[in-house]
């Protein structure tokens, strides 16, 4: 285990749609009142944008993930902020403010990305003496902390790379098989991703990698947008049923594991997609390195006991009923796969132990999971 604190170039990338560059998020190019998002329910059959105009839409938009992924969650969050000042008074912003931070809050209880960010849109704002200079501020804040994530992000990958190219050279050249788990890519983060910065960084220097994507059930995030993420940018990858995993690694076909956060304690404790824990006690049982990726905006440092503290959202039983894609005549439909009547449980997340966890993946380096190494590259956070 070991510690990086290296600075790396600003160079931001946009992400592939058809050989054209995205973000998931900007402002629209001709009405700075108007937020617009990639719709991810429908990939990878249709592209869709959708715009956002009131605090209402971006409530909706996280709650049923038209945006998903805990970086992309909490910069939606703040640009919500400026967009329920948009709809204020002069004599009311200042509420508005308020009831808007908790009202997005309550939106996906689960990432922590999401009340970090709109704290600090708050505490941003608190400054300004009239509604007009909050719009402003807020604007600006939001497109700022936009980009805090791209760049973290990318100074993940670089980190993250370090690890698969220490693989490829042991291998001789030979392709070091990555596992993932759920989207963590950069439709999850804006740009880059988190667990995925470090592919597309290992891929962009031509070392020889090959990703397992697990399918995720219910929603199918691995499948429907890890795969279509990696296949825009030309990676190598093979779809996989989620218990595939520790079959794979038995046999020797998996190198590293890396996954995204959406909550990680000060103890490192880590809650990930629901089926994270498996793969990390697949990984310990055949010795087979776990890395979560994440930028300091996933780590909740007043949070301590990751199994009993962190929330752990529950869904509609309706995603595990039902599942949806497109049919042989090309168009896209639900057909259920539960036997009506039968009762179901869906929790989103679950928590893996600091103790499964290889090492934690940041922005500003690869630390143990565990209270001395956060703390290390987070001397601030007290």
């Amino acid at each position: 285990m070991y510690i990086q604190m290296l600075i790396f170039s600003n160079h931001i990338t946009f992400m592939l749609v058809n050989n054209k560059n995205y973000h998931t998020i900007w402002i629209h190019p001709k009405n700075p009142q108007i937020v617009q998002v990639i719709d991810q329910r429908k990939l990878p059959f249709e592209f869709s944008i959708v715009d956002l105009v009131t605090i209402r839409d971006v409530f909706e938009t996280i709650r049923n993930m038209i945006v998903r992924g805990a970086p992309l969650i909490g910069v939606t969050g703040a640009y919500g902020i400026y967009l329920g000042l948009l709809h204020s008074n002069e004599s009311n912003w200042q509420i508005v403010l308020r009831e808007s931070a908790e009202y997005l809050k309550s939106s996906r209880p689960t990432a922590v990305n999401l009340a970090i960010l709109i704290d600090e849109m708050v505490n941003s704002l608190k400054v300004c003496t009239s509604k007009e200079i909050a719009c402003k501020i807020a604007l600006k804040e939001a497109n700022r902390l936009k980009m805090r994530e791209i760049k973290w992000s990318e100074a993940i990958g670089n980190f993250g790379c370090t690890l698969i190219e220490a693989i490829s050279k042991k291998k001789s050249g030979q392709p070091v098989n990555i596992l993932t788990h759920c989207n963590a890519g950069w439709l999850a983060c804006i740009d880059w991703g988190t667990a995925t910065a470090p592919i597309y960084k290992a891929f962009q220097k031509k070392i020889p990698i090959h990703i397992w994507v697990d399918e995720t059930r219910p929603r199918n995030q691995g499948a429907r947008l890890t795969a279509w993420e990696l296949s825009q940018e030309g990676v190598a990858h093979t779809v996989i049923p989620d218990n595939t995993g520790g079959h794979l690694m038995q046999h020797g076909l998996v190198d590293i594991c890396i996954v995204g956060s959406d909550r990680t304690t000060l103890n490192g404790d880590v809650a990930n997609k629901i089926g994270t824990y498996l793969k990390a006690l697949a990984s310990n049982d055949n010795q087979i390195p776990f890395y979560v990726a994440l930028p300091s905006s996933s780590i909740d440092f007043n949070m301590e006991d990751g199994i009993r503290e962190i929330p752990i959202e529950q869904r509609d039983g309706d995603e595990v009923c039902w599942m949806e894609g497109m049919q042989e005549n090309g168009l896209i439909g639900r057909v259920r796969v539960v036997a009506k009547g039968s009762p179901t449980a869906n929790y989103g997340f679950d928590v893996t132990p600091s103790r499964l966890v290889t090492g934690l993946i940041t922005e500003r380096g690869i630390c143990e999971a565990n209270e001395k190494g956060i703390r290390t590259l987070f001397p601030e956070k007290t």
